[in-house]
């Protein structure tokens, strides 16, 4: 998805923090909702992201997913996913590409992923 006129600049990720991008355009869309039902969370978990995408001490909003869930594949790269819990039911799930130092979001949205409900 190329920015428009219009669209918000991202800003580039400073020394020492990952950067945030989107895996598809869903998940863009998805942000957008997130953005605009839950700002402040949403912010929190951005903030999140950049600095410390994958912590030492998971928590139950913010932690790796299971099972099959557990690692995704983007670009060829095979990278461990995770989950940050925006709202009680809108989530964020991005893969952790540490040769980028990249999280790409590959779900956000205030409805509980699918991919779950096995």
């Amino acid at each position: 998805m190329t920015p428009g006129r219009g669209d918000r600049a991202a800003p580039p990720a400073p020394e020492g923090q990952w950067e945030i991008r989107f895996a598809d355009a869903a998940s863009a869309k998805g942000w957008e909702s997130l953005t605009q039902q839950a700002r402040e969370n949403t912010y929190r978990a951005w903030t999140a992201l950049r600095s410390d995408p994958v912590p030492t001490a998971e928590t139950a909003r913010h932690h790796r997913l299971k099972g099959s869930l557990a690692h995704g594949t983007y670009r060829g790269q095979t990278c461990q996913q995770w989950q940050i819990e925006v709202t009680g039911s809108g989530r964020i799930w991005y893969l952790v590409d540490t040769e980028r130092e990249t999280c790409w979001i590959t779900y956000a949205g205030m409805g509980h992923p699918r991919a779950t409900d096995r």
